[in-house]
């Protein structure tokens, strides 16, 4: 146990020396970009797709045929660039490969702007 907390203080010690701020969790907000939250959601989803295509093991042009969109497009996915994606296009995309998305509303524990967010089951 104390070779544990010994190792943490070191990893401690050198993010100090390095001058590294902690994360947020959202390394959109991290680098000050506008929408962050829902970069983060649109980057989530993209990265469920990617899985969900990678355990079929499909290539862009079968994908592409599944989801009715071009061969490009699936590479865009692929590779993160969501700029032309909306929410309800990636959404659109995960029900064509055979999932349900559900989107759930609730009310915040805290007062404050309320958070999007996804999980998977």
């Amino acid at each position: 146990m104390r070779t544990l907390e010994l190792k943490e203080t070191r990893e401690e010690q050198h993010l100090e020396n390095i001058g590294a701020t902690p994360s947020t969790g959202n390394v959109f907000a991290d680098f000050g970009l506008p929408d962050a939250e829902e970069l983060l959601v649109k980057s989530s989803i993209a990265m469920k797709i990617n899985n969900i295509i990678e355990k079929r093991h499909l290539s862009q042009t079968q994908a592409a045929a599944i989801l009715g969109i071009p061969q490009p497009k699936v590479s865009m996915i692929q590779h993160g660039k969501l700029r032309g994606f909306s929410l309800e296009k990636l959404c659109h995309l995960v029900n064509l490969l055979g999932r349900d998305v559900d989107i759930v509303i609730k009310n915040r524990k805290s007062d404050g702007v309320g958070q999007m967010r996804v999980s998977y089951l």
